[in-house]
């Protein structure tokens, strides 16, 4: 059955493996891209939808259908620039595309994270991730899954020197993440895809949270 999938964050890094992965899928007939300016596409499977205002994104529902939803979004307090333009991207825009695949009937939904994620954390982000967690579950979308990596590896457009010192020490210390602690090793953007990908095509959970370690073996 012919199926069409819905992308948001195409240009980020897990966004971009995940877009090249649906182009490549045949179970995908069309892949929708949800964007604030061109990526040069709308040719054979790929269609992209412009959005230059995302406050506006309810405006186009009807255009938004489709029968998965990936949402990639995010950003970080130093590219946001305030606590109330962070919560906007980070919470805002994916619960609100949340409701637009309910309202489309979607197969399913699913959203990058973070570990750590939690609606009572004292730390902002990790309270702001968790409320978002909180609220796509509360919704009770056909199927929904909350993919929460720990540190994120792959090439970035932009410099984090914070996260690039983490990945470092996490790659020269990585025989220490086994066991227990294996949860808390960098995955890769691409592995985070193609575990997306996959639990799309093969899952059954009504909702479900894939932490860290569970995204590396159902994305190998």
């Amino acid at each position: 059955m012919a199926k069409t999938a819905l992308i948001a964050g195409a240009t980020g890094l897990v966004g971009g493996h995940l877009l090249d992965l649906l182009l490549e899928n045949d179970d995908y007939t069309t892949v929708k891209v949800l964007s604030r300016r061109t990526l040069g596409g709308d040719d054979g499977k790929l269609k992209e939808i412009i959005i230059e205002d995302f406050d506006k994104m309810e405006s186009f529902t009807k255009e938004l259908k489709a029968d998965d939803y990936f949402c990639c979004l995010g950003t970080t307090m130093k590219k946001a620039g305030s606590k109330a333009a962070f919560k906007k991207v980070d919470f805002q825009y994916p619960t609100t595309l949340a409701a637009i695949a309910r309202e489309n009937n979607a197969h399913s939904f699913h959203l990058v994270s973070a570990m750590g994620a939690d609606s009572n954390s004292m730390i902002f982000y990790n309270k702001v991730k968790g409320e978002t967690e909180d609220a796509i579950q509360a919704m009770k979308l056909e199927k929904a899954y909350i993919y929460r990596p720990s540190f994120i590896a792959g090439e970035r457009a932009e410099k984090r020197t914070a996260e690039k010192a983490a990945l470092w020490v996490a790659d020269k210390l990585d025989f220490l993440f086994s066991g227990p602690l294996k949860k808390y090793a960098a995955v890769h953007a691409k592995t985070i895809a193609n575990a997306m990908l996959e639990t799309a095509k093969n899952g059954t959970e009504k909702f479900k949270i894939i932490p860290s370690d569970e995204i590396e073996k159902i994305g190998k």
